[in-house]
């Protein structure tokens, strides 16, 4: 049975005045793949930490299924964790260390063995019983952690950059059968990372922090395509931000480069900043599409990064401004190199306003 889990208005303050984490406030839903995601030093690992247990907040209240355990110890709170570095036992096996929360518990033995098979069953381990963690790849030894978080039947299990230790390819495949595991087991999972592709991945919901602050919480595709701040849209995969002066129904952001903006942010005044993904804007050779005032521009390939499935191009504007363009490459489409003369096209409706 899962849990949800309501942090409400937690901060952490540590010797000497540092403010890990800022009056933060979440509701994780049951059952919910929960992300937190920001860079280092944000405060994501503070506060899994503190709904763990291994932390008291400075202040605030941490509820599971709406009763307070904000003092009450972490060997108390039916949680299953998952470090970055695994913390296995060197010296003893596979079944051992997968065993030491059912022993702690004083399961007996009988009961100890099923619920050891199962869990390594469900991870993939059955018949590595025996090894010991050196004998173990990473990705193996990931999923030795796994079975141990998960053989207790915890209602949360919380992950710190459980995958951030494998290669590409390997942190790929167990972002699946993380995911996977997840749903059937029915887990409310809280996973921190600073990775913003496996959080996009592998999310129902995440929050994306900042200086110890929730900057935004949503869906994946409510975070990537509607980023509330500026610093969401930049941390969040490549986009274009302009500043600039409202004038009329469009964005002055200076050096010749005027934006119309969306229909519905055509009322108000003063300076405004919006972001516009990479991947928005399409490209045609310079000549071919005329230019369209606040909706298109001309410019120059100044760099290309082939990144095997798509081409992400500069472009240096006319006035001088530098703009990111991602096209596919779907084998039909032509390939600019730098020096190539381009017109970018876009709808306003694809720029996103965002607050400083």
């Amino acid at each position: 049975m899962s849990a949800s889990i309501e942090i409400a208005g937690v901060s952490k303050v540590y010797d000497g005045g540092v403010r890990a984490v800022d009056a933060v406030a979440m509701d994780i839903r049951q059952g919910e793949f929960f992300s937190l995601l920001g860079p280092s030093g944000c405060g994501k690992t503070t506060t899994l930490r503190m709904i763990a247990g291994f932390e008291t907040p400075s202040s605030g209240a941490i509820r599971v299924d709406g009763a307070d355990i904000t003092h009450v110890p972490a060997h108390k709170r039916d949680m299953g964790m998952v470090f970055q570095n695994y913390a296995l036992f060197p010296h003893r096996t596979v079944a051992e260390n997968v065993a030491f929360g059912l022993r702690m518990r004083g399961l007996d033995k009988p009961t100890i063995a099923a619920k050891v098979k199962a869990a390594l069953a469900m991870v993939e381990l059955s018949g590595l019983e025996d090894r010991r963690p050196a004998q173990l790849s990473g990705g193996q030894q990931q999923r030795v952690a796994l079975a141990r978080a998960i053989v207790i039947a915890p209602r949360v299990l919380l992950c710190d950059e459980p995958l951030g230790a494998l290669d590409k390819k390997l942190r790929q495949q167990m972002q699946f059968e993380l995911k996977q595991l997840q749903k059937k087991l029915g887990l409310t999972l809280v996973f921190v990372t600073h990775d913003q592709e496996e959080a996009l991945a592998m999310s129902d919901r995440i929050a994306v922090m900042n200086g110890g602050r929730v900057e935004q919480v949503g869906t994946p595709t409510e975070i990537y395509n509607q980023p509330t701040t500026r610093f969401v849209a930049d941390f969040i995969g490549d986009t274009n931000i302009f500043r600039g002066e409202r004038v009329g129904t469009n964005l002055d952001v200076g050096k010749g480069l005027i934006l119309a903006l969306p229909p519905s942010e055509v009322q108000g005044t003063g300076v405004l900043s919006v972001a516009l993904r990479p991947e928005k804007i399409r490209l045609s050779p310079h000549g071919d599409t005329p230019a369209i005032a606040g909706s298109s521009a001309h410019g120059i390939v100044e760099n290309t990064n082939f990144l095997g499935g798509a081409v992400l191009y500069r472009v240096e504007l006319a006035g001088g401004h530098r703009v990111l363009v991602q096209q596919p490459n779907a084998g039909t489409s032509r390939l600019f190199v730098p020096g190539n003369g381009v017109t970018l096209e876009w709808t306003p409706a694809d720029l996103v306003v965002l607050k400083d």
